[in-house]
C-alpha cells in the first residue's frame, strides 16, 4: 500500500520512519508471520460508538499490561522504571519514533500535554486523583528528549498500575481523546499539531476563525473536537490506524499509520491490514444480523450473548468461527444503588438503608436471569469480582446476600418498617400512606438487554411487595441525568471492577462516572471542599481505606482491595445479578480467513479487548 508512496517520494523508507532499531517493539505473532493488504470489514453504531475504533488503537497507551491484568508490558513507551521509595517513575521513550504525519514524537508531547492541558483550567476545571497522593499533586518532568519523570511527594506504589490501566491518564489519547469530555485528553498529546487550536499559542484571530468554521462555542470546544480522532481525519496519532473518513459519517473507515512502531519477529512493519471498514447500522439488531450472515471479518463490540445459538447454526455458512471469552468481574449486569439521592426524602431513606437494598437483593431471581439473558453461561451472585483473582476475599462472598430466598425479603421488608401494604399488595410509604414506587433507569446502548433485565427483576421486587418503574433513556441523556443526581437506581454493566484501582467507581462513588453517587464522588475527589459527605460510615471507611491504598506495597495493596469488597458485599451498595459472563465483548465472531486471532481474549478491563490480542498482527490468509 504504501510502495507507491515512497517511491514517488510522497513518503520516506522504511528504515526512516520507524524507532531505531533497538527500540522498535517486536511481536511474535500467535500462528505465523502475516500478510500484507486487505479490508477489515465490521459494524459500528453512530458517533458515540469510538470504542470501536479506541479498542484497535489500544498500543496508543504509554505502557500496557498483560492478559491477566498484573504485569507491565512496553507500549509507546520502552520501559518504566521506580524509584526505591516509591516516589519517581522514569519513562524511556523510543528513539526516532513518530507521528502519523511523521513529526518526532519526544518527551515534550507529555510535557506540553501535562503543562499545558492537565493544568490548564478551562480545558480540565477540575483534575481526577490519579496525578496525586494524599491529596497532593505530582509533576511530570522532562529529563531529556526520549525520558520523562512523573515525581511524587510521598511513595506511590499505585501508580504503575494507573499508568498501564484503563485510567484518565493512562488510557492514551484512542481512549480518552475521542470524546469531548474534559479529562478526554490522553496522558500525552501531538503539540505540534495541537498548540495550533490552544488559546496560549494561537492568535485570537486563528482561534476565532476556527471556531467559526467548527461552529463552535468556545475555544476549549474547539481543543477537544480537534483533539477526537475518530472526528478529526488531520490528528495525528501513534497506533496502528488513523481515521479517514470520520466516525459521524455512515462508513467509518481506518487506514494504516505508516509510522507505527511496533514490527513482527521478521522485522516487518505492522499492521498486516490496510484498512478497517466499519459500516453504520441503525441499531444492534441489525449490526448482529449482518454479523450472522457473514458480513464482517472480526466483531466483538456488539455481539449479543443471546443470539449465540443463532451465529453456532450460521457459522459454516458465513465463514466465520464464534469464540466465548468469560470475563472476571461480578457484574455483568448490575442494579446500582444511588447513595447520595436527594430527590425523594422518603425514597433517600430506603436506599440508605442496608436491610432494604439486602431485602431487595434476596428477592431477585439470578438463575432465571442468568438462564434467559446469558443462556446459563454465567455465575449468579454478588458483585465481588472471580475467585481467580487475587482481590478475591474468599468464595464464601460469592453468595453473600445473593441467594434466591423471597420468604426472608418480605420478612427484611417488614421488620425495617414497610409492612403496611395497599389492595395490590405494594408496600406503602411511610410519610404519605401512598404507594412506594422506586425507578430503575436503563441506558439504551451496548449488547446487552438491560431493559429486559430491568422488567425481570421489577417482577421480582413485585412479588415481595415493592412496585417499580422502568425507564429506558439514550446513553447520553443517562449521563446527564447521572451527573445531576436525577436517578434513583440504574441497571447497567459494572466494568473495571477485575481491576479495583482502575474500576473503583463501580465500587465505592469516588470519581464522576460512580452510578453510587456524583456529589459523595465530588465531596471525595475534592477533599471535602465541595460535594456532599456521606452519612454511612461503611462509605467513610471505604474511602479511608482506597485512599490509603496507592502508598502501600502490592500486597498490602491486595488486602485493602479484599477489604473493600468485603464492605461492598455486605452494604449491598450494588446488587451484582450475573458475573464471569461473556458479556460487552464476550462474544467474537472471526472469519476464517483471518489469521493470528485467538480463541480466547483477556476480558480484564486493562488489556482493552480486543486490544490486548494486537490486532495489528491479524491477517488475510488470502486476499
Amino acid at each position: 500500500m504504501l510502495k507507491q508512496r515512497v517511491t514517488s517520494g510522497n513518503l520516506p523508507p522504511l528504515s526512516e520512519r520507524l524507532p531505531v532499531r533497538e527500540d522498535l517493539l517486536v511481536l511474535r505473532p500467535l500462528e505465523s508471520i502475516g500478510k500484507f493488504g486487505g479490508t477489515w470489514r465490521a459494524g459500528f453504531t453512530g458517533p458515540a460508538d469510538a470504542e470501536n475504533g479506541n479498542r484497535l488503537n489500544a498500543a496508543e497507551k504509554l505502557i500496557f499490561t498483560d492478559y491477566t491484568g498484573t504485569q507491565t508490558r512496553p507500549s509507546v513507551a520502552k520501559t518504566i522504571t521506580v524509584n526505591d521509595n516509591g516516589t519517581v517513575f522514569t519513562l524511556k521513550l523510543r528513539r526516532g519514533h513518530r507521528w502519523s504525519d511523521g513529526h518526532p514524537f519526544t518527551a515534550d508531547d507529555i510535557v506540553w500535554w501535562y503543562e499545558h492541558v492537565w493544568l490548564n483550567r478551562e480545558i480540565a476545571p477540575t483534575t481526577t486523583a490519579e496525578l496525586s497522593i494524599g491529596g497532593q499533586q505530582g509533576r511530570i518532568e522532562k529529563v531529556d528528549d526520549h525520558t520523562v519523570r512523573y515525581v511524587f511527594p510521598a511513595p506511590y506504589y499505585l501508580f504503575e498500575e494507573i499508568l498501564r490501566g484503563d485510567t484518565w491518564i493512562g488510557g492514551g489519547p484512542a481512549r480518552f481523546g475521542s470524546g469531548t469530555s474534559i479529562f478526554g485528553t490522553g496522558g500525552y498529546a501531538p503539540a505540534h499539531y495541537m498548540r495550533q487550536y490552544h488559546r496560549d499559542f494561537a492568535s485570537k484571530d486563528k482561534i476565532d476563525a476556527a471556531m467559526r468554521e467548527g461552529r463552535h462555542n468556545s475555544w476549549v470546544e474547539l481543543y477537544l473536537a480537534k483533539n477526537n480522532w475518530s472526528l478529526n481525519p488531520d490528528k495525528p496519532v501513534l497506533g496502528p490506524w488513523r481515521t479517514v473518513s470520520p466516525i459521524n459519517t455512515p462508513k467509518w473507515v481506518l487506514e494504516r499509520n505508516p509510522y507505527f512502531y511496533q514490527v513482527d519477529t521478521a522485522g516487518n512493519q505492522l499492521p498486516y491490514i490496510d484498512r478497517i471498514e466499519m459500516t453504520l447500522a441503525e441499531d444492534l439488531e441489525v449490526l448482529n444480523m449482518r454479523a450472522i450472515a457473514g458480513e464482517y471479518d472480526f466483531q466483538s463490540r456488539h455481539i449479543k450473548v443471546d443470539k449465540l445459538p443463532v451465529f453456532l447454526k450460521a457459522r459454516a455458512a458465513g465463514n466465520y468461527r464464534v469464540n466465548v471469552n468469560p470475563g472476571l468481574t461480578g457484574g455483568a449486569a448490575a442494579v446500582f444503588f444511588n447513595l447520595a439521592y436527594d430527590g425523594d426524602r422518603e425514597i433517600q431513606k430506603w436506599q440508605n438503608t442496608a436491610d432494604f437494598r439486602r431485602a431487595l437483593s434476596l428477592a431477585i431471581n439470578r438463575a432465571q436471569i442468568n438462564e434467559v439473558f446469558y443462556l446459563g453461561l454465567g455465575t449468579p451472585g454478588s458483585h465481588v469480582v472471580s475467585e481467580e483473582h487475587p482481590h478475591n476475599p474468599g468464595p464464601e462472598w460469592r453468595l453473600r446476600w445473593s441467594t434466591y430466598d423471597p420468604e426472608r425479603a418480605r420478612n427484611m421488608l417488614d421488620a425495617i418498617g414497610l409492612a403496611k401494604k395497599d389492595p395490590q399488595g405494594f408496600r406503602l410509604r411511610t410519610d404519605s400512606g401512598q404507594r412506594l414506587r422506586l425507578e430503575i433507569l436503563t441506558w439504551d446502548y451496548q449488547n446487552q438487554d438491560y431493559t429486559g433485565m430491568a422488567e425481570m427483576v421489577a417482577r421480582d421486587w413485585a412479588a415481595v411487595g415493592v412496585y417499580v418503574d422502568i425507564v429506558e433513556v439514550e446513553r447520553s441523556h443517562g449521563q446527564t441525568r447521572q451527573l445531576a443526581n436525577g436517578n434513583q437506581i440504574e441497571l447497567t454493566e459494572a466494568p473495571g471492577t477485575d481491576s479495583i484501582w482502575a474500576g473503583p467507581q463501580n465500587v465505592i462513588p469516588i470519581n464522576f462516572q460512580s452510578r453510587l453517587g456524583i456529589p459523595f464522588a465530588r465531596w471525595y475527589a475534592t477533599g471535602g471542599k465541595a460535594g456532599v459527605k456521606p452519612r454511612d460510615p461503611h462509605v467513610l471507611r471505604a474511602y479511608e481505606l482506597f485512599r490509603s491504598a496507592p502508598g502501600r506495597p502490592e500486597a498490602e495493596r491486595t488486602e485493602i482491595a479484599r477489604e473493600l469488597w468485603r464492605i461492598h458485599v455486605e452494604q449491598q451498595w450494588v446488587l451484582a445479578l450475573v458475573g464471569m459472563a461473556p458479556a460487552a465483548y464476550g462474544v467474537h465472531v472471526a472469519s476464517h480467513n483471518l489469521g493470528n486471532v485467538p480463541e480466547r481474549m483477556s476480558m480484564i478491563r486493562d488489556a482493552r479487548a480486543p486490544g490486548g490480542t494486537y490486532p495489528a498482527t491479524f491477517f488475510f490468509k488470502y486476499n
